[in-house]
């Protein structure tokens, strides 16, 4: 009788320590998100820092130390919406903060809408804001903060409370009625006693060095101020049902041009983004509990180096490439094979968009005509390489981080791979794009809720994070995610 009394207390014990288990997910989830951070600057400025900002995450978090993106060319947008949404551009839409749109052959920004004027829209696939949202019946707080819109709406999705930005003209904080008809009266408080324009970005101060560096600091700690208040104003991780706030913070250069204070600059932007992640942190800890919430943090993945000089006078084979000459010169050829015919209607960036109406009505086969134009474009100087959509569509393994940033439904025809040290001109907009084959190391970090510390080498790719969000809160991965959680 004792032996089956033990039985039974035993089992009833190990299912109350699960009924314990289960409750252990935290009660908020901080998914950072720096742009351009870069690992060889967080390493270099080390010695600077303070005790509560990248040394706290560095010695107390799970430190993945080679991360990367699984798809390619990365930009702010595309980065945070795979982020977010646990996926590549090819699922979630969002090829980059532009593209063009084949029915009026404008450039579409990513987060436009015509009725709220920035929503989520364009995002294709579901996001760890809504999954969670979902899974608790709409009772989780999903709210993003981010100094522009792209990166604050995509960065929740479609079913968040809300998102605050930077309006860009007026200074002035911003939401979007997409998640509210009405501004809650906090946000509006908030707005109207906090502008973010300082003086020194006034449209009369000079563009030196030591305005963009205080601005960024500026803008930066504006952020953190604004998600504070938003975190405490929704009472954010204070019940046991999790919530998530997104904040997008910067770690850009201040000049798109080579200085001589290149090395001060950044020394000087990552101590200050030392001392705005501390007091975020520090902020978050104390409002909800250290052991209550899971921060995570990493990088948009890519740098924005693109500098004006001149590599002529380092003896660096260079050139310039273009896009226009080029186009009409591929229409003049396809014109004396298949007769006159605008048959590529414009180009953006580095893609080409063809007239699918004309070749329907010529009979003329696209697979013929990509291949064509393959064979034209790559005889150019300065075209490293030709992607054609049915290429990357059917590529091989060699080409599968291109298709994964390529997506049917906005992508142009052809992806054209320009040689490095070369410059994309198009004459007609003054847009250069200048072509590095550069790698960018950034972590993923993953501090709180009792996460065991530690460093990683082993590569990984920043489409885990959001099922590593989910397994730890225990929900559904968002539903384009295949990635495997990160732990």
């Amino acid at each position: 009788m004792n032996r089956y009394l033990a039985i039974i207390i035993a089992v009833m014990c190990g299912a109350e320590l699960q009924a314990q288990t289960l409750q252990e997910a935290p009660r908020l989830v901080v998914n950072i998100t720096i742009d351009q951070l870069r690992t060889d600057y967080i390493d270099q400025f080390a010695p600077l820092y303070g005790s509560d900002g990248f040394r706290k995450l560095l010695q107390n978090g799970c430190v993945y130390d080679a991360a990367s993106y699984p798809f390619m060319p990365i930009d702010r947008a595309s980065a945070i919406a795979t982020i977010s949404t646990g996926t590549s551009p090819y699922y979630h839409g969002i090829v980059g903060k532009y593209w063009l749109d084949r029915k009026t052959l404008r450039p579409v920004f990513c987060v436009d809408d015509p009725t709220h004027y920035v929503s989520p829209h364009h995002l294709q696939t579901s996001t760890i804001g809504d999954e969670l949202k979902i899974s608790s019946n709409g009772s989780a707080i999903v709210w993003g903060i981010a100094a522009t819109s792209e990166s604050a709406i995509l960065s929740v999705g479609h079913a968040a409370n809300g998102v605050m930005y930077i309006d860009n003209n007026s200074g002035q904080w911003r939401s979007s009625t997409y998640y509210n008809a009405s501004f809650p009266e906090w946000l509006k408080a908030y707005s109207t006693l906090h502008p973010v324009q300082s003086p020194t970005t006034s449209k009369n101060s000079k563009k030196s060095g030591r305005t963009l560096q205080y601005s960024l600091s500026y803008q930066n700690d504006a952020v953190v101020d604004a998600s504070l208040c938003a975190m405490s104003n929704n009472a954010m991780g204070r019940d046991k049902i999790t919530d998530l706030l997104a904040v997008t913070l910067s770690a850009a250069p201040y000049h798109s041009t080579v200085t001589e204070n290149h090395q001060v600059e950044m020394e000087s932007i990552y101590m200050s983004l030392d001392k705005t992640l501390a007091r975020l942190i520090s902020g978050i800890q104390a409002y909800v509990g250290n052991d209550q919430v899971l921060f995570i943090v990493t990088s948009t993945g890519y740098v924005d180096d693109t500098v004006d000089e001149d590599l002529t006078q380092y003896r660096i084979p260079t050139g310039t490439f273009y896009i226009n000459r080029t186009t009409n010169l591929l229409n003049m050829y396809l014109s004396a094979i298949y007769g006159q015919g605008h048959y590529v209607e414009t180009s953006f960036g580095r893609q080409l968009y063809f007239n699918h109406k004309l070749l329907e009505q010529k009979r003329i086969s696209l697979t013929e005509m990509l291949r064509r134009s393959q064979e034209f474009l790559v005889q150019n100087s300065g075209v490293g390489d030709v992607y054609t959509s049915e290429r990357l569509l059917n590529g091989n393994n060699d080409i599968t981080k291109l298709r994964n940033g390529f997506n049917p439904t906005v992508s142009g025809d052809i992806l054209i791979d320009v040689t490095p040290g070369w410059n994309l001109l198009n004459e007609e907009t003054k847009e250069t794009y200048n072509s590095r084959a550069t790698f960018t190391p950034f972590p993923i970090i993953i501090y709180g809720n009792d996460v065991k510390p530690g460093h990683i080498n082993t590569p990984v790719t920043t489409d885990r994070i959001a099922p590593t969000i989910a397994k730890a809160i225990r929900i559904r991965a968002p539903n384009a995610c295949s990635a495997e959680p990160l732990f």
